[in-house]
């Protein structure tokens, strides 16, 4: 299994017969290096959004059309992305979808879900969520953008998730101190991958304090399209 991040939020996750592109946001996207957005994109399956803003959604239609792959997220979002000429695959939190053999979960995060990329007044699209994907004997929880919330409680017991990939910038989600609190709290990674951090200067610049926070927990600070092997 492999593991790239775009930058940001975005990853792409190559398990089972899949290739997975989540949240791949590339125009405005500071820490995407230009030019290399069709490596990035190169043989993908699938898109996965965790939630309408910007900084997620805004880049995943065009994407989806060019490349001919289909989009999976909440339901509300994937009828707006449907009406825009996407093929999606909505589902609701609790759902699970098999994708090229990958088991794909939607589960709860807390946070906001508006289409802030398409203009006032704000539309709403569903609500924000988070992933759980199963595969080659792994279980990666993708956090989306959220705080800590007690459904990490049965979320962690339920799917037992060996790989964490948090958000920890700060200002609109966890921080690095929060995210070690509930991953220490809530679950039993083995490996750790921050996200959401380093694209501005509002946001958590290093992970120094989600390693302080994790002893004995592999805590990756991943390079924009560095590879990570499980």
């Amino acid at each position: 299994m492999k593991i790239i991040w775009l930058g940001h939020s975005g990853f792409r996750i190559e398990i089972e017969g899949a290739v997975l592109l989540i949240d791949p946001w590339f125009e405005g996207n500071p820490m995407f290096p230009k030019g290399r957005e069709d490596e990035a994109v190169a043989g993908a399956t699938h898109i996965l959004v965790t939630h309408g803003h910007g900084d997620h959604a805004a880049n995943a239609l065009a994407i989806a059309k060019k490349r001919g792959i289909p989009i999976a997220c909440i339901h509300e979002l994937s009828e707006i992305f449907s009406a825009d000429g996407a093929t999606t695959i909505g589902f609701g939190k609790g759902g699970t979808i098999d994708l090229a053999g990958a088991k794909v979960s939607l589960v709860n995060a807390c946070h906001s879900a508006s289409l802030d990329y398409r203009g006032f007044p704000l539309g709403v699209a569903g609500s924000e969520a988070g992933f759980m994907i199963g595969g080659e004997g792994h279980m990666i929880y993708v956090s989306g953008d959220t705080t800590i919330m007690a459904d990490m409680a049965w979320m962690g017991e339920y799917y037992r998730p060996d790989i964490g990939i948090l958000c920890a910038g700060g200002q609109y989600t966890m921080d690095m101190k929060m995210a070690a609190w509930a991953a220490k709290k809530y679950f039993d990674f083995k490996t750790v991958i921050p996200c959401h951090y380093k694209t501005f200067p509002i946001l958590a610049q290093s992970a120094e304090d989600l390693k302080a926070g994790l002893p004995g927990v592999n805590v990756v600070e991943p390079e924009v399209m560095g590879v990570i092997e499980v």
